[in-house]
């Protein structure tokens, strides 16, 4: 069986991430090797950007990149980084088991989120965590934070902050979930679509490396998150946008909820459905139009 080059990017998230589906892919297949090949990308290099930045295509294209022309043979995103429509010649080869998708408080002093003080300090980039923790906490004082998991913990001890938000799945796969406080529920913080999953990206022509990521392609979750990506496409969002998707799958139905919100957090539109798996596709299209009716787009855009 040939050498698989798996692309990743640096951080030690990602490279945790990487390391885990390359022990799955060879519990599958003993005699596979998998070679990690670590790839800088424009999100690692800058850490900020304007308003009118394509931040997801920030954390993948140099990965993209190297598929096409090559380089490697598959790579392995946070799924929430990804864009809704991939480049041409690319596919999602496989989406393993999901991670726990909810968000967790993290705190300095052990506080509850319900117990902060009015005017406490909570750092979050994420135009969705702003305005769900906004919408929870009107009286929040919330400043702006980039930078990986270590950094964003160190800077929460060294700074007059009182908390931070980061994804409960990037904490496990980084054994750092002692660090939470308490965890977010979902009627508080809804996801944003894919968190918690990965997605394995391969070229679109390549049927050996499209057999061997199968083997750890996890039915549940693909048909959850293409649910979810498949409502970010019809609402055409992105990660500046104050919008949350949550799809569970159980048995053959399917149960997709999703929000939009006002950057300040005043307004919030919220929608569920259900139906078969079957029909997910037709069910996140749907959804996406009953929020637009009840006038998504104009919070989304308010100019």
């Amino acid at each position: 069986m040939p050498v698989l080059r798996l692309g990743s990017r640096a951080s030690a998230l990602a490279q945790a991430q990487s390391r885990g589906v390359a022990r799955q892919l060879m519990s599958h297949f003993p005699a596979l090797r998998v070679e990690l090949t670590l790839i800088a990308t424009t999100g690692d290099r800058v850490r900020s950007a304007g308003a009118g930045a394509n931040i997801k295509a920030m954390f993948t294209k140099e990965l993209e990149d190297a598929l096409l022309d090559g380089r490697i043979d598959l790579a392995v995103h946070s799924l929430k980084d990804m864009a809704a429509h991939l480049p041409q010649g690319l596919a999602l080869g496989a989406f393993p088991l999901r991670e726990d998708p909810r968000d967790a408080w993290i705190s300095k002093r052990g506080t509850a989120f319900r117990d902060l003080p009015s005017g406490a300090r909570v750092a979050t980039s994420a135009a969705r965590r702003r305005a769900q923790l906004l919408n929870a906490r009107p009286d929040l004082q919330l400043v702006p934070m980039r930078g990986n998991v270590d950094t964003r913990l160190r800077k929460l001890h060294e700074s007059d902050l009182d908390g931070i938000v980061l994804a409960l799945a990037g904490l496990k796969r980084l054994d750092r979930e002692s660090a939470a406080t308490e965890l977010f529920s979902t009627d508080t913080m809804l996801p944003a679509v894919g968190q918690g999953c990965l997605g394995i990206e391969i070229r679109e022509d390549d049927a050996s490396a499209r057999a061997i990521v199968a083997a750890i392609d996890h039915d549940e979750t693909r048909q959850a998150v293409t649910a979810e990506r498949a409502f970010l496409s019809a609402m055409g969002g992105d990660c500046r946008t104050p919008l949350a998707a949550y799809a569970r799958c159980e048995g053959g139905a399917v149960t997709l909820e999703a929000a939009v919100f006002s950057l300040d957090g005043k307004i919030k539109l919220q929608r569920k459905v259900r139906g078969t798996i079957a029909d997910a596709g037709a069910l996140s299209v749907q959804l996406a139009d009953a929020l637009l009716a009840d006038g998504a787009r104009k919070v989304l855009n308010p100019s």
